[in-house]
């Protein structure tokens, strides 16, 4: 015979829940083996050469006050200071410059690029950086300069974002971030002309920041213009980054 089943059955102890997963301490960088892009690293020392080669060029030609102000002048540096430390990075097998760092930097070259060949290129008298009143003939180094800054490193800039970078790193939360560059550049071509002699050629430096001819209304409403178009051309450059295909899979 077997034995009655107890109607009351003791207490069982619990089952004990498996353990949490806990995040690693050590960094996958830290696991998965460091790549060299010696290939990268020499195109962008390229691209730092030749932004340094521009700016030089103008600072020869120019003065170094009034070539120094310039909104191009100025990104241009800051293409030069980013390719180099990029180009650093990847020889070493670094981790990359924060994207709001190499996003702001091509915004800017860009926005140089744009403004010159849409509203200065083509003015009476032409533009000019060391104050010519003549246009610069084919091939002459002021004609040159102004292709190297204005043609040459954003193009390139732009073609590092598209071929040798990961896609998706640009956010467009960054986006806000990246006008306060261009809104402290205003403050200072104002405050820039402003201490120099009304006499002085070299006071206003775009012709659209020009507060002797426009008034300080139509400057302003010529500024938040071309600050919305930044803006958007931020949001434009975001929306490109994320819906390219990724050119490399690992990083550069």
């Amino acid at each position: 015979m077997t034995a009655p089943i107890p109607r009351d059955l003791p207490d069982l102890p619990a089952v004990p829940s498996p353990p949490l997963l806990l995040p690693a301490p050590v960094p996958a960088a830290a696991v998965v083996a460091p790549v060299r892009r010696p290939k990268v690293a020499l195109i962008r020392l390229l691209i730092a050469l030749a932004a340094t080669a521009g700016v030089a060029l103008e600072l020869l030609l120019g003065s170094p006050a009034r070539t120094l102000s310039y909104f191009s002048i100025q990104a241009n540096i800051l293409l030069a200071v980013v390719m180099l430390l990029s180009a650093f990075r990847a020889t070493r097998a670094r981790r990359p410059l924060p994207s709001t760092v190499t996003g702001a930097t091509l915004l800017y070259v860009v926005v140089a690029a744009l403004v010159y060949h849409l509203l200065l290129a083509h003015t009476t008298p032409p533009f000019s950086m060391t104050g010519a009143t003549t246009a610069p003939p084919r091939w002459h180094g002021q004609w040159a300069t102004l292709q190297i800054l204005h043609t040459l490193t954003p193009t390139a800039a732009l073609l590092d974002l598209l071929l040798l970078t990961p896609a998706a790193r640009l956010h467009l939360r960054q986006t806000a971030a990246w006008l306060l560059y261009p809104l402290a550049y205003l403050i200072f071509s104002l405050t820039r002309a402003a201490l120099l002699a009304p006499s002085d050629p070299s006071r206003y430096l775009y012709p659209f920041l020009d507060v002797a001819a426009h008034g300080y209304r139509s400057t302003l409403a010529n500024a938040l213009l071309l600050g919305l178009g930044i803006y958007a051309l931020a949001v434009l450059l975001v929306a490109l980054d994320h819906t390219r295909p990724t050119p490399v899979r690992r990083r550069v």
